[in-house]
């Protein structure tokens, strides 16, 4: 597999941001989840490319961003969200987030007030309360979890991930969604962005959900174990002219398992071509 490099950084407050730009046309800023890294949105970004200019990064605590101990929580994903725009000069770019990076779209909108052409939300964790119980033992032991033997962590790690696919995943792509959060910087840095998760930053918005006027589209996996299908029915009616559209033969990591779907779906919605029906 081709090695997946962010070329460029960006500072936030003495903290490195790794970030690349692809393409040329009208902007579009994609952002990731966890645990994931912009390396799991790569198809979208290379296809996407083709006819706009593709602005993507590493959160900070992920990927190739810095993983040094700090705030890497939801509540710090906005402020990096917003510096970046700043950084780019993009005053209403279009956007996509998945999981994590759905939140984070939603407040750096709704918090920050940065306002975004159209909208594109895929299996987002938008609606509390939210938090496996994996994340729950996490975050109650998260220095027993960071000092498991490496060899243990990692087969952790692995088995995590693999619950977020409908079908399993090829090794090539896990080994490179692993291989972030191996070594002592990577392995504090898997515990403890979990540790930092919180349904508290959801609350903070999920309120603020029917001021958005901007379009949205709203993307799912139908066999999603992590985050049912029904929170996309939810938060589609909590967003005023919203829809959805389930993507079949897919889970939470619907980004690996069927991009083309996904960008089928996302290319006429932010060309403007047309009108999604709801689902």
């Amino acid at each position: 597999m081709t090695e997946w490099t962010l070329p460029d950084v960006c500072d936030f407050h003495g903290r490195a941001v790794r970030y690349g730009v692809r393409g040329d046309g009208p902007p579009v800023v994609v952002v990731h989840g966890t645990p994931w890294s912009s390396f799991n949105l790569r198809h979208i970004i290379n296809a996407l490319s083709r006819d706009f200019t593709v602005y993507y990064y590493d959160l900070i605590g992920y990927g190739q961003s810095d993983r040094s101990p700090g705030d890497v929580s939801l509540g710090v994903q906005n402020q990096v969200l917003d510096r970046l725009l700043d950084h780019w000069r993009l005053d209403s770019p279009l956007i996509i987030g998945h999981d994590f990076g759905g939140t984070t779209v939603l407040r750096t909108h709704l918090i920050d007030g940065r306002d975004f052409d159209r909208i594109v939300l895929i299996d987002p964790v938008a609606l509390s309360p939210w938090g496996s119980s994996f994340f729950q033992h996490v975050r109650a032991h998260e220095a027993a979890f960071a000092g498991v033997p490496d060899y243990i962590h990692e087969a952790i790690v692995r088995a995590y991930v693999n619950t977020a696919a409908f079908k399993p995943i090829d090794e090539a792509t896990l080994d490179s969604i692993v291989l972030p959060w191996t070594g002592p910087d990577g392995k504090a840095a898997f515990y403890r962005q979990i540790a930092q998760a919180h349904s508290g930053y959801t609350d903070e918005v999920q309120a603020l959900y029917a001021r958005i006027s901007r379009p949205v589209l709203i993307l799912w996996g139908r066999e999603d174990a992590w985050i049912p299908m029904e929170h996309g029915e939810t938060l589609r009616d909590m967003i005023p002219g919203s829809s959805l559209h389930v993507i079949p033969d897919a889970g939470h990591l619907v980004i690996e398992e069927q991009p083309d779907q996904l960008v089928k779906k996302i290319r006429p919605f932010i060309q403007n071509k047309t009108i999604p029906s709801k689902a």
